[in-house]
């Protein structure tokens, strides 16, 4: 096997031109193999092997600075710089990032999971190459999908001024995570459409250089085209067309489904198959959330649901969108612009609900502070995956949402417990018209609680001000378990009111608090008065978060407030369970802490 041998990037320069087909062929069947044992990125990586091995052969990496966006694409990247038997040994699947990372190789630049970075970062590599008076090439290789993002627009506005020699490849495979939107987009299947020669062409309106590539997934027509364009003087952008998903039929035929797969079946391609096997009693609060916001939707034309480029976290799969029609807006990778959209239609009357990744809103955190907070307006934010059982690549933390969002003035963040309450706070979250409201989506699973009952008429007032849900009254300790982590307050309680150590058993008082940037102050002061402890959980980080609020708040007082969340920090593909135990967050540990502070 060719890739068996392959250790650096000078061996793949070795290599006969004849050997590349089938080095490509074993760099994509390494992709499906570890891929389907482990889960990962396949439309994006089967789409550049190609483009990826031309890359290694023309330039001189880690001399010549390579910049991957997003570095999901770079699985082959690290098959060709000396990682190939995590993708070849079935005991080593997994055992990467799945983006760059300068922990692994000197071969990736950047810790780089977001998007819409790579021009801005060559741009300023090549302005320090040039301070020092190096001489080394610059490549970012960008992704089609990441130009819609505001940072992308300003890198390629900084790089026709800067006026030196960076190549920007475009990766063109006609798709973000979803079908693409927007105005560029148009401009692109222009020139995929005339080769590159359609009058209209955005890149030379800013005065850059454009080359266009029709087949990029020919080895060997990529590697004549970055010949050409090694050591030049100026700006360059290479514009490269390949099939996402390439070589694998199930993904070129669905390259939405295929973008990012669980482990699956590489002969029948069964992905979903096999998730509904293990989860077919389940529901999700995508599929939960899309199924509520179509019905609001048809009772209610102001209902407007928003995705930046990941629809399918709020269950919009593509026949709900083409049943939303225009109440259903996806404008692509661009955080910044959906956060504003959604101000400018609260403004005009409208009910915009906008649906993100907590890691991915802190990318708009100046429009959430300037355009909606500032302005109170009434525009939905559901705040998806944020939670220490979210994704847990150190690109990709989920949760520092609460800290980030905490300070925001106006701003109203509800944290349901279970899919009843979420329905709840979500349909007073469309109706009120006072404020912007965060509905943090619980990230461990959906909880059914069929007990729990609000009438319709009634929620204005349950959600109108901070008023903390007191489940259960005891004496001593109080726990005040914040959405997701309600049910280890549940737990919590279970295991005080046992007898240990010859401790006595504790009757704790659980609390729903539901409000996470805000405090119930009457219930905060009546905890005080009747208990010595008082406990906080939350699924996210403690500093800055909301159980530090609650600890000032009880500083004054002589009540003793515990705080348990998760200190700040990078942990890098973490087990969940692992750093909360990391974070004194076992019931054992957090009983033991109590019964201490009690005595």
């Amino acid at each position: 096997m060719l890739l068996e041998r392959i250790s650096s990037p000078q061996d793949v320069r070795d290599l006969d031109a004849a050997d590349l087909p089938l080095l490509c062929s074993e760099i994509r069947q390494a992709i499906l193999s570890s891929s389907a044992s482990v889960g990962g990125h396949i439309g994006s990586n089967l789409g550049v092997v190609e483009l990826t091995v031309a890359l290694h052969r023309v330039f001189d990496s880690p001399t010549d600075k390579l910049i991957f966006d997003v570095s999901h694409q770079t699985y082959a990247h690290k098959m060709l710089t000396g990682r190939a038997a995590n993708y070849l040994d079935a005991e080593r699947f997994g055992g990467l990032s799945g983006f760059t990372s300068p922990a692994e190789s000197e071969h990736d630049l950047f810790s780089v999971g977001h998007t819409s970075t790579s021009v801005s970062l060559a741009c300023g590599m090549a302005k320090a190459r040039d301070l020092m008076g190096a001489d080394y090439n610059v490549v970012a290789v960008i992704g089609d999908g990441s130009i819609s993002g505001g940072l992308a627009f300003e890198g390629f506005d900084n790089l026709a001024e800067l006026g030196t020699g960076v190549i920007v490849i475009v990766n063109d495979n006609g798709w973000s995570i979803a079908e693409n939107h927007g105005g560029i987009y148009r401009n692109l299947a222009e020139l995929r459409e005339s080769e590159g020669t359609a009058p209209n062409n955005f890149f030379r309106s800013l005065g850059l250089d454009y080359r266009f590539l029709a087949n990029g997934n020919d080895e060997a027509a990529v590697e004549r085209a970055l010949l050409e364009l090694r050591d030049i003087d100026h700006p360059v952008v290479l514009h490269v067309c390949t099939v996402k998903g390439s070589g694998y039929e199930p993904a070129e035929d669905d390259a939405e489904g295929w973008h990012h797969v669980g482990p699956f079946d590489i002969e029948s391609g069964t992905y979903e198959a096999l998730r509904r096997s293990r989860c077919e009693k389940s529901e999700t609060y995508a599929d939960i959330t899309g199924r509520h916001l179509l019905m609001r939707m048809a009772a209610d034309e102001r209902v407007v649901g928003i995705s930046a480029a990941t629809p399918y976290i709020m269950g919009f799969t593509k026949p709900r969108r083409d049943a939303a029609g225009s109440q259903f807006v996806d404008v692509g990778i661009a955080e910044e612009h959906a956060v504003t959209y959604a101000a400018g239609l609260a403004r005009a009357g409208a009910k915009p609900v906008l649906g993100l990744y907590g890691v991915f809103m802190q990318r708009a955190y100046d429009q959430l502070w300037h355009d909606l907070c500032l302005n109170n307006l009434p525009a939905v934010i559901l705040d998806f995956g944020s939670s220490v059982y979210g994704t847990s690549d150190a690109t990709h933390l989920s949760f520092f949402d609460l800290a980030l969002q905490g300070a925001l003035p106006n701003l109203r963040c509800l944290a349901p417990t279970c899919r009843e309450e979420y329905l709840a706070m979500l349909d007073w979250a469309i109706d009120q018209d006072s404020r912007p409201v965060v509905v943090r989506v619980p990230g461990n699973g959906v909880v059914s609680n069929p007990d729990f009952a609000l009438d319709p008429k009634a929620l204005a007032a349950e959600f109108a001000l901070p008023r903390y849900d007191v489940v259960h009254e005891g004496s001593d300790v109080a726990i005040l378990a914040l959405g997701s982590f309600f049910s280890l307050g549940e737990s919590l309680c279970d295991a005080l009111s046992a007898p240990a150590d010859g401790g006595p058993a504790l009757d704790a008082t659980l609390v729903n608090p539901r409000f996470a940037t805000e405090l119930d102050e009457a219930a905060l002061d009546d905890l005080a008065r009747s208990h010595r402890v008082v406990v906080t959980l939350e699924d996210g980080v403690l500093e800055g978060g909301w159980g530090e609020k609650v600890a000032r708040y009880l500083g004054p007082t002589s009540v003793r407030v515990l705080c348990y969340g998760v200190r700040k920090g990078f942990p890098d593909r973490f087990d969940a369970d692992e750093l909360l135990a990391e974070n004194g967050m076992t019931l054992e540990a957090i009983t033991a802490d109590i019964r201490a502070a009690l005595s």
